[in-house]
């Protein structure tokens, strides 16, 4: 008897989860995978070409709001949720919904979904989305570089578009970007990369994506995303932890198993901290791996002209998925704005259109910024228009991409960068070691 199965999923750990655990496995027979929090992903098919013999049709992808009558037909003996940054108590709550209907309930298995590889790999990860793993990820690789390792960043996966198409993606250029069609929340983790000359490899599937990223490479840098846990097995586990939102660490899915089980924790963002913030962080750490090396660290502002802030009235843009399911209140823009005396952060909303209105009515905590939504040509011309009209003196643009190549910004306009210094060389002696490993 096959097991019967639905995917919980968010375009991306769901299908790894898949590929590892279940595909050509016949004691298992995925039903469906369901999506959430991502627009547009859901009415679509895992294609055959990936799914493997056991799926010649494919299988198919529902709204994870069609849980309930997905269950009702009966048929589904267990349900694994596979998505991440989703808190205990909501992963709970899916939980007692799917044993109301007598089926059962599990989460991924972390330890099945990390890939053994043959080249050293070094993993990037956090307890929530935004604490800070793009520049230290950059970091990293910048040391690899000084000590002469050739490295590639993989990136978590972020397949939006045609799956069969995007199953190994490897960006050496700005043009692979287009080529590929790539949303701006690939190109915020993507284009730092490439600015500092290191190729970077996504897709779906992961093994495939491995064996191809080792015969160019001496290290691989997992670049997580959101929290997830790393898809290959780390020699050296970097998590990184947030002050602003203490307590956090312990509180999110599957960041707490980030947090539990790294060699070495770094609590970011110190700078604008509160210290016992800072404190509750640490004892945390200490409670919970108290193996892990924690050290602080900030994320450095890099501001062209402050100047030219000062007295103005500032629209900020923010990364979109920090400050929309994150919970993020700030990010680097609101910061730069605040400490270079802006004299009014202008609330977008009253000016939203489309598809950027909808993620407000969506995510209404979001505050006095402009999340820089961009999963599709509609969200990005809205996210134009939006920024167009609003009435404001100058835009402060903070994602990690330059925005005008894909938005035209008809107002004054500064990119706001960050950057993470080595500080006193925790981080260059740990990837010593784990290179001399």
């Amino acid at each position: 008897m096959r097991r019967n199965l639905l995917v919980m999923g968010a375009a991306g750990r769901d299908f790894h989860v898949f590929n590892c655990c279940f595909r050509d496995k016949p004691e298992f027979n995925v039903l469906a995978f369901t999506a959430a929090q991502i627009p547009h992903i859901q009415d679509r098919r895992y294609p055959a070409e990936l799914a493997g013999y056991l799926y010649p049709e494919g299988i198919p992808i529902h709204a994870e709001t069609e849980l309930d009558l997905l269950l009702d037909a009966g048929d589904v003996d267990e349900v694994v949720f596979a998505y991440s940054d989703i808190s205990l108590a909501y992963v709970d709550t899916r939980r007692k919904t799917v044993e109301a209907h007598g089926v059962n309930f599990s989460t991924f298995d972390i330890d099945a979904t990390m890939l053994p590889a043959s080249k050293p790999v070094i993993a990037v990860t956090a307890v929530r989305t935004g604490c800070g793993k793009s520049q230290t990820s950059r970091r990293i690789t910048h040391i690899l570089r000084e000590l002469g390792a050739r490295t590639v960043a993989v990136r978590h996966p972020m397949p939006y578009g045609d799956l069969a198409r995007q199953a190994v993606q490897r960006f050496a250029s700005y043009e692979n970007l287009d080529r590929q069609d790539c949303t701006i929340e690939e190109r915020e983790e993507y284009e730092p990369h490439l600015k500092n000359g290191v190729v970077v490899y996504a897709g779906i599937d992961y093994g495939a994506i491995l064996e191809q990223a080792e015969r160019e490479a001496d290290v691989i840098v997992w670049d997580g995303g959101t929290n997830d846990t790393p898809f290959y097995r780390p020699d050296l586990w970097i998590t990184i932890a947030d002050p602003h939102r203490p307590g956090h660490e312990l509180e999110y899915f599957p960041g707490v198993e980030n947090f539990a089980r790294a060699d070495l924790i770094i609590i970011n963002k110190v700078g604008s901290a509160e210290p016992q913030n800072i404190a509750a962080v640490e004892a945390n750490a200490a409670r919970v791996n108290p193996h892990a090396r924690v050290i602080q660290r900030d994320s450095k502002l890099d501001v062209p002209d402050p100047d030219l802030i000062r007295g103005k009235r500032v629209l900020v843009i923010e990364d979109g998925p920090t400050t929309t399911h994150g919970g993020m209140a700030f990010g680097a823009g609101v910061l730069a704005a605040r400490e270079n005396g802006a004299a009014e952060l202008v609330d977008p909303r009253p000016w939203a259109v489309g598809e950027i209105a909808e993620t407000f009515r969506q995510y209404p905590d979001t505050g006095a910024l402009l999340p820089a939504m961009g999963y599709g040509d509609a969200q990005v011309r809205d996210l134009e228009a939006t920024v167009n009209a609003v009435d404001c003196d100058l835009v402060l643009v903070a994602t990690p991409i330059d925005l005008t190549r894909l938005i035209d910004i008809r107002k004054p306009h500064m990119r706001i960068g960050y950057f993470m210094p080595d500080g006193d060389g925790t981080i260059t002696e740990a990837v010593k070691r784990t290179l001399h490993r």
